[in-house]
């Protein structure tokens, strides 16, 4: 019989009980100043959020997929116009290239660091290519310094998905300042999580986030004049006073992320699976912790009737989504495999290392019939 879940993905009840207290302090201040939209803390979470990435600017809205279809409209991509996005990814940033007109080629991924490689972009590459959107999943930054090189010599701009890599680093670079515009993500088990959703753009180019400004304010600069359709993608007071709460702690969080990933690195050893790796220089920031494994399923099986959540990460890759019936033509077959093969453990920085010694064992025991 399936027990109660007793190591869940991510335990946002643990993570959020130290701060209560200041969150409840913070939120009662501003119902007590009744300033709730593009208030003082959106507005010192721009800043300390771009001064974390490396670049000057930062532009708060609604979610991590509006930060995307922000980001592409402030760089002029619409209709006529493709954007290079992997295809082992959510569905979000293939969503946000259709939400401005354009049309997504999906690109298949490298089946270690589960990222775009650049012979696989530059192959996607025609005269119609305007953009490319490489996501650094499961917190571990895409090869940036090579994308970058590949996108001026075909005179691309590049929009970094950054929604599961906030902190993350190349040799001492945070990402989001590689390209012409960083998207970041808050929604709630993400490494730097809201009590909702919530996004973030960051950018170097203050033309770009003077653009970035107006259109997520119903495209608009000075007070009831619209110079060009925009969106209501404001992030609230509310989300961002628990954000910087949060914030002074990332990097320990990140840490703690990290440190469980050692574990399950010693405990998983030696099995018929393969760990997450990182490229020299890089910094992984495990957002996810993805095994792959020919066994996956039933392992998950396995797991869950130990009452241990896992996920699937992602299940059916952007060019089999029955939305993009007309791509499925695309020939990805890594991102295929991965599908097969992908299982995300539980990841959180407050996770022990005697759960995870837990999780080891009931995967041992079922690799090991």
């Amino acid at each position: 019989m399936t027990q109660n879940i007793t190591i869940p993905m991510v335990d946002l009840r643990a993570h959020f009980a130290p701060l209560r207290d200041e969150i409840l302090t913070g939120i009662g201040k501003i119902l007590d100043d009744a300033s709730f939209i593009l208030g003082n803390h959106g507005r010192a979470l721009e800043t300390e959020l771009a001064c974390l990435s490396g670049v000057a600017h930062g532009v708060g809205c609604a979610s991590g997929t509006d930060a995307l279809m922000l980001a592409l409209r402030a760089l002029e991509i619409g209709p006529g116009d493709e954007v290079i996005v992997p295809t082992f990814t959510f569905i979000a940033t293939a969503e946000a290239v259709l939400y401005v007109g354009a049309t997504p080629v999906f690109v298949d991924v490298d089946d270690r660091f589960y990222a775009m490689t650049v012979a696989g972009i530059e192959a996607a590459i025609t005269s119609r290519t305007k953009a490319i959107i490489p996501v650094h999943l499961y917190g571990l930054p895409a090869d940036m310094p090579a994308i970058m090189a590949l996108a001026q010599k075909h005179g691309l701009r590049v929009v970094e998905d950054c929604a599961q890599a906030i902190g993350a680093e190349i040799n001492g670079q945070g990402v989001g300042s590689f390209g012409d515009i960083g998207c970041f993500s808050f929604f709630p088990s993400k490494n730097l999580g809201a009590a909702g959703d919530g996004g973030m753009v960051v950018t170097a180019d203050a033309e770009l986030e003077r653009k970035l400004r107006g259109l997520r304010n119903h495209g608009s600069w000075q007070t009831y004049h619209h110079d060009v359709l925009g969106y209501n993608s404001r992030l609230d007071e509310m989300q961002a006073v628990i954000l910087r709460a949060e914030f002074p702690h990332l990097a320990a969080y990140n840490t703690g992320r990290r440190q469980a990933a050692g574990w399950y690195a010693e405990h998983l050893a030696g099995l018929d699976l393969q760990l997450p790796e990182s490229p020299a220089g890089y910094h992984h920031v495990f957002h996810q912790f993805t095994i792959q494994l020919n066994a996956r399923d039933a392992v998950k099986a396995a797991l869950h009737a130990e009452g241990i959540a896992s996920a699937i990460y992602y299940p059916i890759p952007g060019h089999q989504q029955k939305m993009f019936a007309h791509q499925a033509h695309a020939h990805c077959p890594v991102a295929e495999r991965l599908a097969e093969r992908v299982l995300s453990l539980p990841m959180f920085p407050e996770l022990r290392e005697e759960q995870i010694a837990r999780i080891a064992t009931v995967i041992r025991r079922t690799l090991h019939g």
